[in-house]
C-alpha cells in the first residue's frame, strides 16, 4: 500500500486498520482502529491534517483532503460510500456518507446523520444529529434517522477489514 510521508508530515496508522494496497495514504493523516480504507482511495494530508476515528470504512475511490485552515476530521463507526469528496469538513461520530457525495468546507455532519448518494453539501452547512441530507445543495430532513441505523454496515466492514487482512493475496503483478 502507498503510505507517504510527506516531509514532516508523517501518517499516523493504528496497526488493526486495513489499509488496502491500492489506496493511497499521503502526509498528516491518522486512522483509527479497525477502520478500513478500500481500493482507489486518496487521503491526503499535505496541507492540514485529516483524522479518521475508530471502525470507520472509507470505501472505493474516495478522496478526502483538506486545506491549511480546514482540516478534514471523520468520527468513529462512520461509513463514507464509493466516491465520495470530503474537504475541509467534519463528519461526526455514527454517520453514513452516500456514495457519491460531496462535503466541502466547515460542513458539519452531526452524529448519527445520513448524507444521500450524490448529495452536495455545501461549505458551511450544519447537519443537525439524526437528520437526512439530500440533493445538490442538499435540503436537510431533522430527525429523520432511527439511532443505531447504520450500526449493521459499520460492523460488516470491521469483518471484511480482518478478512482482508488475513486472506488478501496478490495473484499476479
Amino acid at each position: 500500500m502507498p503510505v507517504y510521508a510527506l516531509g514532516d508530515r508523517v501518517p499516523r496508522i493504528h496497526p488493526t486498520a486495513f489499509i488496502h494496497p491500492d489506496a493511497v495514504v499521503i502526509g498528516d493523516v491518522t486512522i483509527g482502529a479497525e477502520s478500513t480504507i478500500w481500493p482507489s482511495a486518496v487521503l491526503r494530508g499535505d496541507h492540514g491534517s485529516i483524522s479518521i476515528g475508530s471502525q470507520t470504512s472509507i470505501q472505493d475511490g474516495t478522496v478526502i483532503h483538506c486545506t491549511g485552515e480546514h482540516p478534514t476530521i471523520i468520527g468513529d463507526r462512520c461509513v463514507v460510500g464509493h466516491n465520495a469528496h470530503l474537504e475541509g469538513c467534519t463528519v461526526e461520530d455514527n454517520c453514513l456518507i452516500g456514495s457519491g457525495c460531496v462535503i466541502l468546507h466547515r460542513a458539519t455532519v452531526g452524529l448519527g446523520a445520513l448524507v444521500a448518494a450524490s448529495a452536495m453539501v455545501p461549505n458551511d452547512t450544519q447537519i443537525p444529529q439524526y437528520a437526512l441530507a439530500l440533493g445538490v445543495p442538499c435540503k436537510i430532513r431533522e430527525n429523520a434517522v432511527e439511532p443505531g441505523a447504520f450500526d449493521y454496515a459499520v460492523e460488516l466492514y470491521i469483518r471484511d477489514g480482518h478478512m482482508y487482512r488475513s486472506e488478501l493475496r496478490l495473484l499476479s503483478d
